[in-house]
């Protein structure tokens, strides 16, 4: 694999590193960790680790969903792999 290529590889490996983390720390450590801690604020009348595990976490993956796919565009734009 060229110089290049390493460098992209790179580049998408951090993204999905970055996606993970932010995903694990939602799911699991929002739903489930820090639930008992999160309770004690309440989001619409719902304590909020309870809110995590049932709504919250859905809108953030959709949100990484979107972020990761802007991000993958500028970085196959920067490589200059990108679709037309």
């Amino acid at each position: 694999m060229d110089k290049q290529g390493e460098a992209y590889w790179k580049a998408t490996l951090g993204l999905l590193t970055k996606i993970l983390v932010v995903w694990f720390i939602v799911s699991f450590g929002a739903g489930i960790l820090f639930a008992d801690l999160l309770n004690g604020i309440h989001l619409g009348g719902y304590p909020l680790g309870f809110w995590f595990a049932q709504q919250g976490s859905i809108y953030i993956f959709v949100a990484l969903i979107f972020y990761y796919a802007k991000k993958m565009d500028e970085i196959d734009r920067k490589f200059d792999v990108h679709e037309e």
